[in-house]
């Protein structure tokens, strides 16, 4: 095995897969620091991880701690609307590319603004899906060139909203996404004398696969058959309004793996544009909805986790196929919207935190010598321990486990006393280890052996909450890159599982991206003592930030917004910091009152004030204490 660091940090580069689930803008340094390329060129603006944290720690920022680099945020916005630009030059189509972010992806409003403005060249616009969303939207959205999209459920509030927008100037499309709201567009826009711009959701036959496949199909829960569509243009027809029908949208997936389905899509909602436009509703839009996938495992394959197309493959299928229907249709090519919102935004932020601690069965190991009158169970493992050799480790992982099993058995029946269950528990646990060090020189492996590494997998405990800054790897086990952001130029040798500082047993991450799937542990570095090590949780950018609960009242994180600057000696700077949630914020979300609560603390140190329990300056010292508590960030300091 090679010492040679930069040997080490090229390996390590491999092994955490940065190049493929990176796209281009995570790199590994000579000093095996993890770093961000904003630029995509080695040659540009480098941003090393380590000092940015060093920076964060200077200005007294707790970690864990939410990192945005917005740098890559514009970059995604400009690669997706330059990317449809140049295949649309390409195909000689007539139709322009006008995009809107989804603002239900990540409504951060830094977020949703920046992409505004980095957008702005491109008329690039917003969707909203609701009214809090609309709402936003009609504040932020302000360029009277670029669409905002309107999808969900609507009542009369909703629709008056969006009135509103069409009478501030601005391109406001009311996607119709159940039947009943043609009727109420039509009758509010009579009533405020606003000419609407109406869009209908067509609900395909042609769906995804994955975790997202029921948004697409006939069972979808959103979208109009092709009856209801139908009904829906003679309904606007006997109003005089067809002419405000001027969208077509459809939506088969939040992450589509496979291209085929996309082209299966557009084949089916292009068909239907095209027949719509025969009954001479002049519809300009063709809304091919979200979909864009994410290559979180950097396997670039059809899984759930990943893609087997590139944003080129994706801009062309969809505009050579539409082009093919049209052309052959005789009908003018619409211009194409897409809400890519994952795409967009999944790459701009992170989450680090520091390690705490390392759980492990034989962390704390007790002497196993030999004393007189100890039980047989003692004696019988150890024996068998001393016994293991290349030979027989199937037979001696047999006897051991039978003979832990007859221990736990005894103990309960009050047979062996807990030091003598803590002599066999420490004696199983380490000739277990030696076991897996034995099988894994072997070509071939036992089934019942194939779960040692497994058993004797630490457990990283890691300063954040699963539920509140992975919610998607909790409830749908998405994958996410996690890999540490320091001594990436030494070779980790810990296989890991991660814990969080939750009190629930589900608040740890045990499915970590590996060729052709995912592994039950992670290799990580061993822990120095009086060393922080941080690891990198990558790819949050995109729902994350905005799904996550407040499961044992940890709020949100300390969030860091990072530039890039190129005359900086560090090629960055900090331009915000917000602070995360303070426990009274969350304790007040809850329907409780800080206020009330510290005086009642205080009313009780004062009590034992007065009776000579607690000394008065002591007293004014916890009460100040807990006050303190209330007003400070919600995780652990070390």
């Amino acid at each position: 095995m090679t010492s040679d660091p930069a040997f080490i940090a090229s390996e390590n580069r491999e092994r955490y897969h940065v190049s493929h689930w990176g796209n281009g803008y995570f790199t590994v340094n000579s000093k095996g620091h993890l770093c961000v390329l904003p630029e995509k060129r080695e040659d540009g603006p480098v941003i090393d991880f380590l000092e940015v944290i060093e920076e964060i720690k200077k200005l007294n920022i707790a970690f864990p701690a939410v990192l945005r680099f917005h740098d890559i945020l514009r970059s995604q916005v400009r690669l997706l609307n330059t990317t449809f630009r140049a295949v649309i030059e390409e195909c000689e189509y007539q139709g322009q590319f006008l995009g809107v972010y989804p603002v239900k992806v990540n409504q951060m409003r830094e977020v949703v603004e920046e992409i505004i403005d980095a957008g702005q060249p491109f008329d690039y616009g917003l969707e909203a899906g609701s009214k809090p969303e609309l709402l936003a939207a009609l504040a932020l959205n302000d360029n009277q060139k670029a669409l905002t999209i309107l999808n969900g459920y609507k009542d009369e509030d909703y629709i008056r909203l969006a009135l509103l927008g069409r009478r501030l100037d601005r391109k406001i499309i009311i996607v119709v996404e159940r039947f009943s709201e043609f009727s109420l567009i039509i009758r509010l826009a009579q009533e405020l004398r606003v000419e609407p711009l109406i869009g209908v959701r067509a609900k395909l036959a042609a769906h995804g696969t994955g975790r997202w496949a029921s948004a697409s199909g006939e069972r979808a829960k959103f979208g109009l058959t092709c009856s209801e569509i139908l009904s829906g243009v003679a309904l606007l027809k006997q109003h005089g309004m067809a002419h405000c029908l001027q969208l077509l949208h459809f939506h088969v997936g939040s992450q589509i793996p496979d291209i085929r389905f996309i082209k299966e899509a557009i084949a089916e909602a292009g068909r239907i544009f095209v027949d719509l436009v025969a009954l001479d509703l002049p519809i300009a839009y063709f809304d091919v909805g979200g979909g864009l996938g994410i290559d979180y495992d950097g396997s670039r394959s059809a899984s759930e986790s990943s893609r087997n197309y590139t944003l080129e493959d994706y801009a062309f299928d969809i505009i050579d196929s539409l082009q093919y229907i049209c052309d052959q249709a005789g009908v003018a090519h619409p211009n194409i919207v897409s809400e890519s919102g994952r795409f967009v935004t999944a790459h701009h932020s992170c989450v680090i935190t520091n390690v705490i601690d390392d759980i492990h069965q034989t962390r704390n190991k007790l002497s196993t010598e030999h004393e007189s009158g100890e039980h047989n169970l003692v004696s019988l493992i150890r024996s068998s321990a001393a016994e293991l050799d290349d030979s027989n480790y199937q037979a001696i992982f047999n006897d051991i486990q039978q003979c832990k099993d007859d221990a736990i058995s005894a103990f309960r029946f009050g047979v062996i006393s807990i030091g003598e269950r803590a002599k066999i528990e420490t004696l199983y646990w380490t000739t277990l280890a030696r076991i897996q060090k034995i099988v894994a020189g072997q070509s071939f492996i036992p089934e019942e052996l194939q779960r040692l590494g497994e058993l004797q997998a630490s457990q990283y405990l890691c300063n954040f909450s699963i539920f509140q800054s992975a919610a998607d790897s909790w409830a749908i086990k998405q994958l996410l890159p996690i890999m540490p952001v320091m001594r990436l130029d030494e070779q980790p040798e810990v296989n890991c599982s991660l814990v969080d500082i939750t009190c629930d047993s589900d608040g740890k991450i045990d499915r970590f991206i590996a060729p052709g799937g995912y592994e039950k542990t992670l290799l990580l570095h061993s822990l120095h003592p009086g060393e922080e090590y941080y690891i990198g949780l990558f790819l949050t950018g995109a729902y994350q930030d905005v799904m996550g609960d407040m499961h044992n009242l940890f709020g949100r994180l300390n969030e860091v917004h990072i530039y890039c600057d190129d005359d900086d000696p560090n090629d960055f700077y900090i331009e915000e910091m917000i602070k995360g949630t303070a426990a009274q914020q969350v304790l007040t979300t809850m329907q409780y009152n800080p206020e009330l609560m510290a005086r009642t603390i205080k009313k009780e140190i004062d009590r034992q004030v007065h009776q000579g329990r607690i000394l008065p300056r002591e007293g004014v010292r916890l009460v100040d204490f807990y006050e303190n508590c209330l007003a400070d960030y919600t995780y652990l300091k070390f």
